[in-house]
């Protein structure tokens, strides 16, 4: 439950609880504060346990952190009827990345030396009559601006 509290930040809360409740009122308040704490871990095991009823036999195995999606997600890749490992084996991130990478620059570089060949960086197609439009060249329809 308190997984990520360094030594530090636990003697800072010691300290603290003992200003604020003072040292005669510290034990009563930590009595009470675990016996809250016990009571809901028991509602809540009782609570648990009445929906695993109602779910009936098939569902007896069933746990409540299976509903984390993290959770769900590293148990089915672990799941070896599936061949997920394999595929999550085969496959090479980094590899991808690095051809991705590879033919973007690639490109970039032939339309950049494209461009700088002609004396003003444009290039104006002379076949076209002035005011007029290509079809090639409208812009993207956007259905969000009509």
């Amino acid at each position: 439950m308190f997984n990520d509290i360094g030594p530090l930040e636990l003697v800072t809360l010691i300290v603290l609880a003992v200003l604020v409740f003072g040292p005669d009122k510290l034990p009563k308040v930590i009595q009470d504060v675990s016996r809250t704490i016990r009571k809901i871990r028991e509602f809540s095991e009782s609570a648990k346990n009445d929906i695993r009823e109602e779910l009936g036999p098939e569902f007896k195995d069933f746990e409540f952190e299976d509903l984390n999606p993290k959770t769900f997600i590293r148990k089915q890749l672990d799941n070896e009827d599936l061949g997920l490992k394999e595929i999550r084996n085969g496959f090479d991130l980094k590899k991808e990345m690095a051809e991705v990478t590879d033919a973007v620059q690639g490109r970039d570089s032939d339309t950049s030396a494209a461009s700088s060949s002609g004396s003003s960086g444009a290039r104006v197609d002379m076949t076209k009559k002035p005011g007029t439009t290509d079809p090639d060249d409208r812009p993207p329809f956007d259905a969000d601006a009509t």
